[in-house]
């Protein structure tokens, strides 16, 4: 099958492309989709944390301007955003770990509510600007636990400091864009993504992760959570979501909004099932048990509606949660063995373009 319109990745060619949190795991692969479209990118972000890092794996560092700071230091970002002269800007720097942020929620909402309001005033003393995605997080609604998907226009509130910090981040965003950039020729849109899981994320607390790191000590999966229910998907699926609104409402400023993007409902399946599930996959060899620990609140279901996001662009997923397992397996394989893992990525990237299924 050929590349459809919706996944033409051409209008980014020479278009520069200011991506905040590029060290991080979605940052990784959203280079790597951009170094193969041909954008020129800036990218700002503090140093990946010590021990294996994507950024560092996937031959990124002498393909784009690499800034390193902090999205709490405005002077600093001042002086990137004028350096770089962005047409394009997508910020995904962030404290994104909702256990984390139970331990310092301070440094969570400092990062996550500041961090935005410096990287929109930015954005406001840049001219070049022309659309800008601010990507959050599936957690930024009032959970009720329902079975049902929220929808674009529910209530925000997230529980936690990570996600109620995200919630402040919409809400500073949607201030930002009445107050100043209604009468500017900027398109402003935040993304609500659902659980993200693919090959070269080795977060603490995430549970693919956890996973890897304990087949790699020959160690039993410790499962926490094992009926919680959540929206997976590839990496590939939001990033490419961000790339395209991006470039969309560049085009037509009209497109501009808040998107959900997830999986469809047959993807949300609880921890428990998805552990199984790559377990399964890894050869039948991995062993889990199902043990709580007592952990902090978090939110047991979570499903997102993306009707939106699918009416205005004709989007869709591509890759269920059984390609993407398998696609986390090939990519895990190969670090494993000490390949090139950006080889592997290039051609994740090429398959899912090209909706190899």
């Amino acid at each position: 099958m050929t590349e459809d319109e919706t996944m033409n990745l051409d209008f980014y060619k020479g278009k520069r492309v200011f991506i905040t949190g590029h060290t991080g795991f979605k940052g990784a692969w959203m280079c790597r989709v951009l170094i193969n479209a041909g954008a020129e990118i800036t990218g700002y972000a503090m140093d990946p944390p010590a021990g294996p890092a994507l950024f560092e794996l996937a031959d990124i560092q002498d393909k784009i301007d690499d800034i390193r700071g902090d999205i709490r230091d405005l002077d600093h970002l001042k002086e990137a955003f004028l350096k770089a002269q962005p047409e394009i800007v997508i910020h995904m720097a962030a404290q994104p770990i909702v256990r984390d942020s139970y331990k310092d929620p301070v440094y969570t909402y400092e990062t996550n509510v500041m961090g935005t309001v410096n990287v929109l005033e930015c954005i406001r003393l840049t001219p070049s600007v022309r659309s800008f995605v601010n990507v959050t997080t599936d957690k930024v609604y009032l959970n009720k636990e329902w079975q049902w998907g929220y929808r674009e226009n529910e209530e925000l509130n997230g529980y936690d400091p990570y996600s109620n910090s995200k919630s402040c981040s919409e809400l500073v965003t949607s201030s930002y864009k009445k107050s100043f950039f209604d009468d500017r020729d900027i398109a402003i849109s935040t993304c609500r993504a659902g659980n993200v899981i693919g090959g070269g994320d080795f977060a603490n607390d995430r549970i693919i992760p956890d996973c890897i790191r304990a087949l790699q000590a020959g160690r039993e999966i410790i499962v926490r959570n094992p009926d919680s229910t959540r929206p997976y998907q590839h990496v590939l699926e939001p990033v490419c979501a961000y790339l395209l609104i991006a470039a969309r409402q560049y085009e037509d400023k009209r497109l501009a909004a808040s998107y959900n993007v997830g999986p469809d409902d047959t993807d949300c399946l609880n921890t428990g099932s998805l552990v199984r599930l790559f377990c399964d996959k890894w050869n039948g060899k991995a062993s889990y048990r199902f043990e709580s620990d007592g952990g902090p609140h978090e939110a047991n279901f979570l499903k997102l509606d993306c009707s939106l996001i699918k009416s205005t662009f004709g989007w869709k997923p591509r890759w269920d949660v059984e390609r993407a397992i398998e696609k986390i397996i090939e990519w895990t394989e190969a670090y494993f063995e000490k390949k090139d893992v950006s080889s592997v990525m290039d051609a994740q990237i090429a398959g899912y373009l090209n909706a190899d299924t």
